[in-house]
């Protein structure tokens, strides 16, 4: 009897195993069983993302985003502005025992203050007579771009300069943003085409957003060099013409007093004779920074192939604002 009951028992298990196994495996697709009712996604082998493509290396020379020159601890000991640059950079920190700080001096007077990037671009773009290329500007954004960065990098060191390199470093820093300002709004048949051009403060120096008119007011005129409106250019016709070289502290004397002689002598900007002149209104604009001389007589004497009589009549012409191209 005990026998029987315990096959009976036997079997009756067999069988509730066998009609609920049909529900414990069943498929649902490839990636996904059904257990007992639980859902259960398989998870593919995890398996690396490929790599990213490497960035395009530009051409040997062609100038771009500014390069970091790092010594062998990873410090930052200078900025190129191309990859024969930063080469050369290294080459010249490997093969020089002077300490980092030197060296970055070293490389400021090249790139701050000598403004051998502004100068390239000044040959490239603008005539001997003053007229720019802002077609030509604006295929080379870049390199302008890379050196009003560097005029920012040189702004940090500005108060260890000399009198003649601030003022170098000013007369560039205006002209240059004159020329990007130009180059925002292009084409433009007129500077005052553009809302508020002396007022935009679209370059940061330090910690201060800087526009035309603070350069010049309140940078370049307290410096009490009235030459500097000979120098400095706003994009006219009536301007004095933009030089196609750079200033530096060792051609500033130079080029002020050639700018200063070449402004008065144009007969489209200035009328000289011994007893009669017609000027060009920045004259009367700031009639002020020329007090220094005891007289405006006396100073255009200093520069005009004409001597003036001190009692010749004075007028002034009228301004052509139009693009200096």
């Amino acid at each position: 009897m005990i026998l029987i009951r315990t096959l009976i028992l036997f079997v009756a298990l067999g069988l509730f195993s066998c009609g609920t196994k049909k529900e414990v495996f069943k498929n649902t697709s490839q990636d996904k069983v059904v257990i007992d009712s639980l859902i259960i996604t398989k998870v593919p082998d995890a398996t690396m993302p490929p790599p990213p493509p490497p960035p395009p290396i530009p051409e040997e020379g062609e100038i771009f985003e500014m390069i970091e020159v790092t010594d062998d601890k990873g410090t930052t000991i200078a900025e190129a502005e191309s990859l024969d640059e930063a080469k050369e950079l290294m080459k010249e920190k490997q093969n020089d025992s002077i300490n980092d700080l030197s060296f970055h001096q070293n490389i400021s007077k090249r790139f701050y203050e000598n403004h051998e990037i502004w100068e390239a671009l000044l040959k490239k773009y603008v005539t001997e007579d003053g007229s720019v290329n802002y077609k030509g500007f604006q295929k080379d954004a870049k390199g302008l771009a890379v050196y009003i960065k560097m005029l920012k990098i040189g702004f940090s060191k500005i108060n260890d300069y000399s009198q003649e390199e601030k003022l170098a470093f000013w007369i560039n820093a205006y002209n240059a943003l004159t020329v990007d300002l130009i180059l925002r709004n292009y084409p433009v048949k007129s500077i005052k085409d553009i809302k508020d051009p002396w007022d935009q403060r679209l370059w940061k120096f330090g910690d201060k957003c800087l526009n035309l008119n603070d350069i010049e007011h309140k940078i370049l005129r307290k410096m009490n060099e009235p030459r500097i409106h000979f120098a400095i250019v706003c994009a006219s016709e009536s301007c004095p013409k933009l030089q196609n070289e750079a200033f530096t502290a060792s051609n500033l004397e130079t080029l002020l007093t050639n700018s200063t002689k070449e402004f008065l002598s144009d007969s489209s900007k200035n009328e000289i004779s011994t007893n009669r002149i017609r000027l060009s209104k920045i004259f009367k604009w700031f009639a002020k920074d020329f007090k220094q001389y005891r007289n405006l007589i006396d100073f255009l004497n200093l520069y005009s192939e004409v001597q003036i009589s001190d009692t010749a009549s004075k007028s002034f012409k009228d301004y052509n604002w139009d693009l200096n191209e």
